[in-house]
């Protein structure tokens, strides 16, 4: 038996395939897409109320952070670099300009993508890579 027992709720037919992008942005089960997916801001629940699908597959590890940090810390740092040489701030205004800009352009879409690589990992029945030596069985 593997690390997380969902081979079976994966292949369930009662459920039509919901798109990721559908489910995940809004926080929704991946598999029914009515049952809720987080307890608080990030926190994954144990299973859909609705549904109960297990959410242990789950795993997006730091996935949203990485995206976070690629499209919102770079345009702040853009920002922060322009409010220098064009107009020679000073560190104030970079610390009450940047530092909101930072703050609203990193924590908003963190739930959001978190959603999406859950839901995403539930669509496309993503797992934990497996390595096989020569001589073994192919894996199940």
């Amino acid at each position: 038996m593997s690390k997380h027992a969902h081979v079976d709720t994966l292949t369930n037919d009662n459920y039509p395939p919901l798109s990721p992008m559908h489910t995940g942005v809004r926080g929704l089960c991946p598999r029914c897409g009515k049952g809720r997916l987080f307890n608080g801001f990030l926190t994954i629940r144990p299973n859909c109320e609705v549904c109960g699908l297990d959410y242990s597959f789950a795993d997006p590890a730091d996935g949203p952070a990485f995206f976070v940090i690629c499209f919102a810390c770079i345009p702040t740092v853009l920002l922060s670099v322009w409010l220098e040489v064009a107009h020679h701030a000073s560190i104030w205004t970079q610390i009450f300009v940047t530092g909101p800009f930072l703050i609203a352009t990193c924590i908003p879409p963190l739930r959001p993508l978190k959603g999406w690589l859950i839901a995403s990992q539930y669509f496309y029945k993503a797992e934990e890579g497996r390595l096989s030596r020569k001589g073994d069985t192919a894996p199940d």
